[in-house]
């Protein structure tokens, strides 16, 4: 059996301390099941898709993990209220 992973990289535009873009890389695990191709992000469940091409399914994972990330940083900043501090953490 042949295994895929395709990373891919997610830009998001920041203000902070004058940085430009940041890209974060993810890892998409991929396969081909009959006529279609589907694909799921490793480290943030709940990020998967379905396509008629492996080309449109990467694209969509890539617009998928997008939205996912803005949505919880959202909440996150929501559930913090004011006050708060955001620090890089590198693993």
């Amino acid at each position: 059996m042949r295994h895929s992973k395709t990373p891919i990289g997610v830009s998001f535009p920041t203000s902070r301390r004058g940085h430009s873009d940041v890209t974060q890389t993810y890892t998409a695990v991929v396969k081909q099941d009959g006529d279609w191709w589907i694909g799921w992000i490793e480290e943030v469940p709940g990020v998967n898709c379905q396509e008629r091409t492996r080309l449109h399914l990467l694209e969509s994972l890539r617009v998928t993990l997008a939205e996912a990330i803005e949505l919880n940083r959202a909440e996150a900043r929501d559930a913090a209220g004011t006050g708060y501090e955001e620090l890089p953490i590198a693993v």
